[in-house]
């Protein structure tokens, strides 16, 4: 007569034993399957989109309306049919397609000299060794922390020693290095470029603009991305400086806006009109590459 013989190893297990080595087979299960929004997640994107296209939808609607309608006791919430008048009056009034070209001019050379030297020294900072490192970095870091109305004189003084005044070159060059743009780069290179692929880089006969060019730029491509974004708006949206800089013939777009504001009594419709004439270039250029510019920071988020 036979006796079967239990393992140990083949007892039966405790519940809790159970559910934990179950648990990684249901993460297999539901690994491959999309997170699921509540009701309380489309309620917040709602109410974040509604008040984003507010301001903007409610200057579409004092743009295509009168003054007089404006000013009624229940201003309208709906468009109205005179947005072409209205443009036209603040074409008339401000050289607003001048302030458009030489916009356009300031913040797309403003944007391409800032993204290409700041990613130049931020590499330099993050990746190459010299004397002084370190101070030339902490005193770049601390002219952010002086107020730029503090050297707009000498500043304005210095463009004119050199023939530069109201002209595009005294808005172009000031701001075409940044110190955020270059302690920005320099800290997301020393993170996203290993040492080790410098290092390869050199053993195997690169120089260092070889290794930028060809390991540092491909790695820093969302990073570039954030700070052309940011430095395009920022150069589109400025308006002290032009206006010292600049005179009222040859303004930006936003320094041109402010002839739309003279006389006793302004008419908010025609200034409305005028600032969404001079929006709606921004808001093609992020249609047209609003993917590419989410995509570029969407690389920088994945890991692995």
């Amino acid at each position: 007569m036979t006796s079967t013989v239990q393992h140990p190893a083949s007892a039966a297990q405790p519940p809790e034993q159970a559910l934990v080595r179950s648990a990684p087979a249901r993460g297999r299960a539901t690994r491959g399957k999309p997170m699921q929004a509540g009701p309380v997640t489309y309620l917040i994107l709602i109410l974040v989109t509604f008040l984003s296209v507010f301001p903007l939808y409610y200057t579409i609607v004092m743009a295509s309306h009168t003054n007089a309608e404006m000013a009624a006791s229940t201003p309208p919430l709906l468009p109205s049919g005179s947005l072409i008048d209205n443009v036209r009056k603040a074409l008339e009034l401000a050289p607003l397609n001048k302030g458009l070209i030489n916009s356009l001019i300031v913040a797309g050379c403003v944007t391409l000299g800032t993204v290409a030297f700041c990613t130049l020294a931020g590499f330099a900072f993050a990746k190459l060794r010299f004397r002084g490192n370190n101070v030339l970095l902490g005193i770049c870091i601390a002219t952010m922390m002086v107020p730029m109305q503090m050297g707009i004189i000498p500043l304005y003084m210095l463009m004119a020693k050199f023939g530069f005044a109201n002209h595009l070159q005294a808005v172009i060059l000031p701001t075409v290095v940044t110190a955020f743009g270059v302690f920005f780069m320099r800290q997301y290179i020393a993170s996203a470029v290993p040492d080790e692929l410098i290092e390869a880089g050199y053993v195997d006969g690169a120089g260092t603009f070889r290794i930028f060019r060809s390991i540092v730029v491909p790695a820093a491509r969302p990073a570039m991305s954030v700070l052309a974004m940011l430095t395009f708006l920022t150069a589109w949206n400025d308006f002290f400086w032009p206006l010292i800089a600049l005179s009222s013939q040859n303004p930006t777009v936003q320094v041109s806006f402010q002839s739309l504001a003279t006389g006793y009594a302004p008419e908010q419709s025609i200034i409305m009109a005028g600032t969404l004439y001079g929006t709606v270039p921004v808001l093609i250029v992020f249609a047209l590459l609003g993917r590419q510019i989410v995509g570029g920071i969407m690389q920088g988020a994945v890991k692995g």
